[in-house]
């Protein structure tokens, strides 16, 4: 498969997409540029920039509202609208200097994983901390150096993670009770970024700086791959009927002429399989 271009190149790092069909379309962020971006069914780009870098954009339960993890700080908007009043309900990582908020996921009970790294990528000083509705925060994991992608299997006994620096996946099991526990290495994979999860418990893998997107079945063999013309990809998403796959890329450090399509926004219109809807924050 090969992915299309849906967007003029419009970021200059788009990370975490994320759908819900009480949105008005895809959304996605600009981390490096402190953007949320909504994509419209006509076509047009909408953006809403914030005072900071932004990481992760997650829905929020309740009816309606959405989550955004910016560089130190966790927002809550309480309606769908893109330019919905934000407040901030979690201070993060200490606003340690040059520790920023990167990839994270909801677990089914509706609580948030939220990874961090040095902005510099020096080793192991990140971690994935664990935040439920009352925002009380917790180490999830420890050591990590570029936190990305974390998604849950269809019966949300097990998550899959991506520290992008190790080369693999790992699997840790998961309850409510235990959050996650009894990590090991899952499948080995050259610089995994962002991850989905699919219905039949595939995982779906962005491949930063090797233009690919590939999805893993549950054994853990390889079994699909679709070509991105953009080397660095960065996420992926399904959205829309279920089967259509957003993929998110960055421009960061690349001449625009060698590489027209970095920092578009692109897709899959059929993957093959439906995704599995992402989980909600409990808050």
């Amino acid at each position: 498969m090969r992915a299309e271009q849906l967007t003029d190149v419009v970021t200059v790092h788009g990370e975490g997409p994320a759908w819900s069909p009480r949105w008005a379309g895809v959304r996605w962020v600009d981390m490096l540029d402190g953007s949320l971006l909504e994509l419209t069914d006509d076509g047009q780009v909408h953006r809403r920039r914030f005072d900071s870098d932004v990481a992760a954009l997650h829905r929020a339960r309740g009816g309606s509202g959405w989550l955004l993890a910016t560089r130190h700080h966790l927002l809550l908007a309480d309606s769908d609208e893109l330019h919905a009043p934000v407040r901030q309900v979690a201070r993060l990582w200490g606003e340690r200097a040059g520790v920023r908020s990167n990839e994270g996921g909801c677990a089914p009970d509706g609580t948030l994983y939220l990874g961090s790294m040095a902005d510099d990528a020096t080793p192991r000083m990140g971690q994935v901390v664990r935040i439920p509705p009352d925002a009380t925060i917790t180490e999830a994991i420890a050591s990590t150096t570029i936190s990305n992608g974390i998604v849950w299997s269809p019966d949300g006994a097990r998550a899959y993670f991506a520290d992008t620096v190790l080369d693999r996946l790992d699997l840790f099991d998961w309850s409510p009770s235990d959050g996650l526990h009894a990590r090991r290495p899952w499948v080995q994979v050259e610089s995994p970024d962002g991850i989905a999860a699919d219905a039949e418990g595939g995982i779906w893998v962005a491949r930063f700086g090797h233009g690919l997107v590939e999805r893993y079945a549950p054994d853990g063999s390889l079994s699909e791959v679709i070509e991105v013309p953009a080397r660095q990809v960065t996420a992926v998403a399904f959205a829309g009927d279920g089967r259509r796959l957003v993929i998110t890329t960055s421009r960061y450090g690349i001449e625009t002429s060698a590489e027209p399509g970095a920092g578009a926004l692109f897709a899959v219109a059929d993957a093959g399989v439906e995704g599995l809807p992402l989980h909600e924050f409990a808050g």
